[in-house]
């Protein structure tokens, strides 16, 4: 099953009360809980609405005009909560090498600190379909905060920071690495995600240091 969106980057909404974007708030954040623990496909209002405690689905209904409103708010969430988290670290590094480190390790350490955002945004963007506009927005947001990119790679080889390599190549193996952990830690609850981060960066670091 897959999800169908008019556009990830919607009009601005009316303007709410408090009490109504705290709701709104709340049903997303259990989306993400949901979509996380069951998947996108079994992620429906009566679940959320029962996790959530809500006496009906009306409520979400009242806020969100159906499900592919709702996944929007959740993609959108997951990537507010991510650049929040990723950004400062990202920020805070010095040269490419530990541009890289810190890339690898914020996104390990964001897993343990949000252990439902990511499995949830693969749950969702997994069900659009491939040729989506909104799947090639989506990931051209995601590459804008992530930070590791090629042009980043390719002014880190053109500073000797990195060796010579394909960089296209390199950024597709780190980010698949990266998701692959989301897939283990789902496996394997008790996964020490600070030692795989560390590991990961280490790896990553031999791999595209100079000779």
């Amino acid at each position: 099953m897959q999800a169908k969106y008019s556009s990830i980057k919607q009009s601005d909404p009316p303007a709410r009360t408090f009490t109504e974007s705290a709701r709104r708030a709340q049903i997303v954040e259990v989306a993400i809980r949901v979509a996380a623990a069951v998947g996108y496909a079994n992620t429906s209002f009566a679940r959320i609405a029962k996790e959530a405690g809500l006496s009906s689905t009306g409520i979400i209904s009242y806020n969100f005009a159906g499900k592919d409103d709702l996944m929007h708010e959740v993609v959108a969430e997951v990537l507010r909560v991510a650049e929040a988290y990723v950004t400062p670290r990202l920020a805070a590094a010095v040269g490419a090498r530990a541009a890289l480190r810190a890339y690898i390790e914020a996104h390990t350490s964001f897993l343990a600190d949000y252990p439902d955002h990511l499995p949830a945004l693969v749950e969702v963007v997994g069900n659009l379909p491939r040729e989506s506009p909104d799947r090639t927005q989506l990931q051209a947001q995601m590459a804008a905060w992530h930070g590791f990119h090629t042009d980043f790679v390719r002014r880190a080889q053109a500073a000797g920071e990195f060796r010579a390599f394909d960089a296209q190549v390199m950024v597709v193996a780190v980010q698949a690495a990266i998701d692959a952990v989301v897939a283990r830690k789902t496996r394997e609850p008790e996964l020490d995600l600070a030692a795989y981060g560390r590991e990961l960066a280490d790896l990553f670091d031999h791999a595209t240091r100079p000779a």
